[in-house]
């Protein structure tokens, strides 16, 4: 089979997989009180819960798709993945009315989906194409940073936005756009998934030759570790800070991207009303997407040359030196996106770097498993990152010099990051 037809599927399912990343969307309708006409009424942090779930339940169901891949191959579990998705979807659309029930379909049982077939692809992909581990693993999970783009600009601007002119079954917007992704999704990743098949054992690339080891660095096949050695070495557990701490800011930006641009725009009167304001900050988020997508294909080429640990020192430093600017970058509407599309690279750049030093660090042949126990990082990123910013929201009493607070410990974490990638090494044989 031609390989590349790997990396084409890969970023189908991804592109689904994505539409968590879209959440922000949702939230100025979750969260507009029933007394203004909204339907939901949910708090800040209640809106956060559901997203928190959501990559929490991802990370952790990881850990487990990992192993089952190895079992029973990694075509069924993406399929199911697909499945559970497009089910956890179509079910909040449904009975979507309280934050119980989103808290349920949409966090819970949606993340479950996402966590079964994200895995799958990467694993896959690196076995197929370990001449170029950096570049494809960010290839592989590009479409998740893109499909935010999709799905944030159809449910909210494209075509007139589908929140506003959906009406599927009588289901209000919110809804309605529940019920249509989740079929979408579903059907994407259930067709993507039949290629998702591992190479014949023992394959190597035509042409390529695997790099002699040397006691500088650290080759492909050095190291081959279970996930029970894995957790008994120094580096995975310093890898596993780095990304928590270096997920962090991102998904706090995801997050809150839309509560915080229009609290700052308005704030500053750089725009003349909060419809403007929301409309600048979806555009923010739509170029963090697209940004996002581009950072996980950029960084892990970049890493191909210069080393993982070069990679992953810049993209942390980048990353917190913006973060301790972007409340003030938030007040215009050229600095909220142009700091959305910094943020978005470098956040990207973790879903290239992280797997592929997994790679590096404990060997290709146990990659889905281990990289899923790294991965479990990014879930506690998931609950902190939005939770922090949701508490400040609502202790806010409508204050934006309330968001310079979280986005100052999520810049201290990605320069925290900075410096243990400077100071991590490989395991030794």
């Amino acid at each position: 089979m031609n390989r590349w037809v790997i990396v084409i599927a890969a970023l189908l399912i991804q592109l689904s997989l994505g539409a968590i990343y879209s959440w922000s969307v949702f939230t100025g309708s979750l969260t507009k009180p029933i007394n203004d006409g909204g339907l939901y009424g949910f708090s800040a942090s209640e809106a956060a819960w559901i997203f928190s779930a959501g990559l929490a339940t991802f990370a952790v169901v990881m850990v487990v798709a990992g192993r089952l891949q190895k079992k029973v191959g990694p075509r069924p579990i993406a399929m199911a993945g697909g499945i559970v998705l497009g089910i956890g979807y179509i079910l909040g659309g449904f009975f979507g009315t309280t934050f119980l029930t989103q808290l349920l379909f949409i966090g819970v049982v949606g993340g479950a989906g996402i966590g079964l077939a994200y895995v799958v692809p990467i694993a896959v992909g690196i076995k197929w194409f370990p001449d170029k581990k950096g570049m494809i693993t960010g290839l592989a999970v590009a479409g998740f940073g893109f499909g935010a783009t999709l799905w944030v600009k159809l449910a909210g601007s494209w075509f007139g936005g589908l929140l506003n002119t959906t009406n599927i079954f009588g289901l209000p917007g919110v809804q309605s756009v529940f019920v249509i992704y989740g079929v979408v999704f579903l059907v994407m990743v259930v067709a993507a998934s039949i290629v998702m098949v591992n190479p014949p054992e023992g394959y190597i690339p035509k042409g390529w030759k695997p790099p002699t080891p040397s006691k500088n660095t650290q080759a492909t096949g050095v190291v081959e570790m279970e996930s029970a050695q894995m957790l008994k070495t120094p580096a995975f557990y310093m890898l596993w800070l780095m990304f928590c701490f270096s997920a962090l800011a991102g998904l706090m930006v995801i997050y809150c991207i839309q509560l915080f641009g229009v609290d700052a725009l308005q704030a500053s009167s750089a725009v003349p009303s909060a419809a403007d304001a929301a409309v600048v900050a979806g555009t923010a988020m739509a170029w963090y997407a697209i940004l996002n997508g581009l950072g996980r294909i950029a960084w892990g080429t970049v890493s191909d040359r210069i080393g993982r640990k070069t990679s992953l020192f810049a993209m942390c430093l980048f990353q917190g030196i913006i973060m301790l600017l972007f409340y003030m970058l938030g007040a215009s509407e050229y600095g909220l996106i142009i700091g959305a599309c910094i943020i978005g690279f470098n956040f990207g750049g973790n879903f290239a770097l992280f797997p592929a030093a997994t790679a590096d660090f404990f060997g290709n042949k146990n990659v889905g498993q281990n990289y899923g126990w790294v991965f479990l990082s990014y879930g506690v990123a998931g609950i902190l990152g939005p939770q922090v910013a949701g508490y400040f929201k609502d202790s806010a009493a409508g204050q934006v010099s309330a968001w310079m607070t979280p986005f100052t410990i999520a810049g201290v974490a990605c320069l925290l990051a900075a410096g243990m990638a400077l100071m991590i090494k490989p395991p030794k044989k």
